[in-house]
């Protein structure tokens, strides 16, 4: 019979310092169960329980690990017992320093997780205990290889997209943000540290009702599309509100809405070959109007059911209710206006800097087509989806080059993703009629 224990707590000494603590619920006997991929973002608040059902559920009633640098057990009870899902355990593990989360054990029962959830706190001392280290390499290792869904709130939800806002100096605020977007608070990270393959290009914000963090979130917008030469995206929480975002690219919102005023927030520089902003430089006010369309937003209501989702695929697509907005800046004012949704496709992001690494010829096309893919790509993952994220096909790279049959596909837009040693590359194609 398997011991099955109840608050288990473990607590770790070395000879100079407390090492990691652990809370542990459940079973103590490590199953491994069918799980299913996902990213939970939660605003900051009280959890959403629907959108947590959702999370635990995706462990398909595997083992769940919380990760934290302050706090104690509070997630154990919520998420064994209280939701009605049945998962086998909750191990919370606590790592208030930088010795203790690199403790073998930390990383080893991350691993060893069907799912991941990283709790709120200080997302500076996430950055400065996990990045670069054990902790960073088994959630990358969750998310890739073992295709877990991993989730997080405020602090936790921060540090989950390709950039991220760091909190090294503190935190910051609209006003900071946008009187000198390279102001000293303005500490962003970009693609060097957990990096969700399905958030790429993508930096989140949280508590966006309290306080109101629009204009930090385009800030933080601004000096990516400057310093990084890219299309940047955003997606934001109010306090009381989760995304859930499935493998097929549906970002599904949940709150209380309409009893409650619950919102996401989806952002996306402009789509015109001019989308960087005119001034953002240290020490001056953000300008960024671009024909008072700098930003273009979805912003979706949150609902009990989850029933209004946006498509992280294309960035336009969307069901339920919600509407578009445009956001700009004129010299370090925010303003805000209606908006038709936007005319063009952002697609899973394309690496701009490394073309060497995937090519496609010829596109358009109708009858076939040719990836030549680099050295390093060998064994990928070669995934197509369609506008509405679909999985039309997928493949392992055997070769270098792989020759894709078309012609029976409907004329249309498609994005071909690669997956790769913990990176993505794709690329949009256009099948003619």
């Amino acid at each position: 019979m398997r011991l099955l224990l109840f608050f288990l707590l473990f607590v770790r000494f070395s000879a100079t310092a407390q090492t990691y603590v652990s809370y542990f619920t459940g079973d103590t006997t490590d199953v491994t169960t069918i799980t299913q991929g996902g990213v939970v973002l939660m605003g900051g608040a009280t959890e959403d329980d629907n959108a947590m059902r959702w999370f635990l559920q995706r462990s398909g009633g595997g083992d769940i690990v919380v990760i934290r640098a302050s706090g104690a057990d509070g997630y154990n009870d919520y998420l064994f017992s209280d939701l009605g899902v049945t998962v086998n355990s909750v191990e919370t593990i606590l790592t208030a320093s930088y010795n203790s989360a690199q403790e073998p054990y930390v990383a080893q029962q991350i691993r060893r997780a069907e799912a991941l959830w990283i709790a709120g706190g200080d997302q500076g001392k996430y950055v400065q205990y996990w990045k670069n280290g054990p902790v960073e390499d088994a959630i990358k290792y969750l998310i890739h290889t073992k295709k877990a869904v991993v989730g997080g709130t405020s602090a936790g939800m921060a540090v989950l997209g390709e950039s991220y806002f760091s909190a090294l100096n503190g935190s910051v605020t609209s006003a900071q943000a946008l009187a000198d977007p390279y102001n000293s608070r303005m500490t962003i990270g970009y693609a060097d540290f957990i990096d969700h393959p399905d958030l790429q290009r993508v930096i989140t914000d949280t508590h966006y009702d309290d306080p109101d963090r629009r204009g930090r979130h385009v800030g933080f917008l601004a000096r990516l599309a400057q310093d990084y030469g890219f299309r940047s995206l955003g997606i934001a929480c109010e306090e009381y509100t989760a995304v859930c975002i499935d493998t097929a690219g549906w970002a599904h919102v949940y709150g209380g809405y309409p009893s409650d005023q619950d919102f996401a927030y989806f952002l996306q520089a402009d789509c015109s070959p001019e989308y960087a902003p005119e001034v953002c430089s240290a020490g001056q006010p953000l300008h960024w109007v671009r024909g008072q369309q700098a930003v273009r937003v979805f912003k979706a209501e949150g609902r009990s059911n989850g029933q209004v989702a946006f498509n992280i695929r294309d960035w336009q697509s969307s069901t339920g209710g919600g509407i578009w907005q445009r956001w700009w800046v004129e010299n370090g004012t925010m303003l805000v206006a209606t908006a038709d949704a936007p005319d063009c496709v952002t697609s899973l992001p394309d690496v701009e800097n490394t073309p060497s690494m995937l090519r496609i010829t010829p596109n358009p096309a109708r009858s076939q087509i040719q990836l030549m893919l680099n050295d390093s790509l060998l064994h990928a993952d070669v995934v197509v989806y369609d506008l509405q994220g679909n999985i039309i096909h997928r493949q392992q790279a055997d070769n270098t080059v792989l020759t894709l049959q078309i012609q029976n596909w409907p004329a249309s837009m498609y994005f071909i993703r690669v997956n790769a040693n913990g990176h993505a590359y794709s690329r949009k194609i256009v099948v003619n009629d």
